[in-house]
């Protein structure tokens, strides 16, 4: 019976989307029983337990993945994960992984990178880039090994089935804005951007993650500006984002998942890897772009005011973004990319 290892990580340091997006997958795989997440710290393993996985905890840096290879080595040892029987594959999903901690795993099984970065072509069994600007093409100029294959495009979004096939309509008047800046926002992007947008008459709905250092912050802005709300650790996304008639999310998998539903958007970027899918939903006229936070915070600021302006008072630009959404992701991917590791 092959087993299924998934080496990642969510914390407060670095957000909690690498981990989140691949237990989107496992819970696509049919044997859950034969899957085990492996992360560096309890606060990882935390979020695994609460899904029903069985996770395993290194107690190691999760920037240095290099110090955790003899560790691997004992848990073959004492065949955890199945280490010892062979017939693995291991999913890895962290910007951490350098080339040599990744060919030092094929050690003990197959193994898949998931890639948001295209930045090389790391030895692996095969590269998921799941982004809708995603192609083997992105790799051409990088020395690849002669095993690896390519897996890219949003056909491999792995979004969650609640967000699948959801009947959402696109209403006259916006009422309801929902603001998301992933799990973690250190910097407070959510309270600066609310500070450039707030209107009365309209309701804020602000969804801040579990590892977010602002929350209480953002409760007190709440409480001097009526029609904000703070929703802290939301379980229904998917329900949240069909009572909201548009949205501002910064670039990451929250993007997709506003495509799969149709919620017309404004997005932005706030690190590196986040740029390519802004761009592109802004050149396809999928949605529109405030830029870039982490290069220019106060461009980025100015820009989302005017994006936000003029996407509140363009029913007609709503109504396009919502036609464009729908096309980009099936809802499947999560699926596909579990059929790769099952087989």
């Amino acid at each position: 019976m092959k087993k299924i290892i998934i080496r990642a990580d969510g914390n407060a340091k670095i957000g909690a989307g690498h981990l989140m997006r691949c237990l989107t997958v496992a819970e696509q795989i049919e044997q859950r029983e034969n899957v085990l997440f492996v992360c560096a710290d309890q606060e990882s393993a935390g979020l695994v337990l609460e899904r029903g996985f069985s996770a395993f905890v290194l107690g190691t840096e999760y920037r240095d993945m290099m110090s955790e290879l003899p560790l691997w080595e004992q848990m073959r040892m004492q065949n955890v994960g199945g280490l010892l029987m062979g017939d693995v594959v291991i999913l890895v999903d962290s910007y951490f992984a350098d080339a040599d901690y990744l060919k030092a795993l094929q050690a003990y099984g197959k193994v898949f990178l998931m890639d948001d970065l295209a930045a090389d072509a790391k030895p692996v069994d095969g590269i998921i880039n799941y982004n809708a600007y995603a192609s083997e093409e992105l790799y051409e100029p990088y020395e690849k090994s002669h095993q690896t294959r390519f897996f890219t495009g949003s056909g491999f979004t792995p979004v969650r089935p609640e967000f699948v096939d959801r009947d959402y309509r696109i209403s006259e008047q916006v009422n309801s804005v929902l603001l998301t800046t992933g799990g973690g926002d250190r910097d407070n992007i959510a309270g600066h951007i609310l500070e450039v947008i707030y209107r009365e008459g309209i309701v804020f709905k602000v969804v801040t993650g579990r590892f977010n250092p602002n929350y209480e912050v953002l409760c007190e802005y709440a409480k001097a500006h009526p029609g904000v709300e703070i929703l802290h650790d939301v379980k229904d996304m998917a329900g949240l984002m069909l009572t909201c008639d548009m949205a501002i999310t910064a670039g990451g998998t929250t993007v997709y998942e506003l495509c799969s539903i149709g919620v017309p958007f404004i997005c932005f970027s706030y690190a590196e890897n986040q740029e390519k899918a802004v761009s592109y939903m802004s050149k396809k006229q999928i949605a529109l772009s405030a830029g870039k936070y982490h290069v220019d915070a106060q461009q980025c600021l100015e820009e989302m005011k005017a994006a936000f302006d003029r996407l509140l008072g363009d029913h007609a630009l709503r109504r396009s973004f919502h036609k464009r959404e729908k096309e980009v992701v099936d809802g499947r991917g999560a699926k596909r990319i579990a059929a790769l590791l099952e087989k």
